[in-house]
């Protein structure tokens, strides 16, 4: 199993997590403007690709 030789210091480590970033969720809108994440039936109208599947 490899093991690093040296121990390594705190700016590379922090440079190195400086790119954890959460990414943002990809939104859409639905067929009535609401703003809703893709692929999801609409929470506020019940709505998914233009038809009535929740009773809202």
């Amino acid at each position: 199993m490899a093991v690093p030789k040296r121990r390594m210091s705190r700016s590379n480590t922090r440079s190195r997590r400086a790119q954890w970033k959460a990414a943002l969720p990809a939104l859409s809108r639905c067929s009535r403007g609401h703003v809703i994440r893709q692929h999801h039936a609409c929470p506020t109208c019940g709505r998914y690709n233009d038809r009535q599947v929740l009773d809202v």
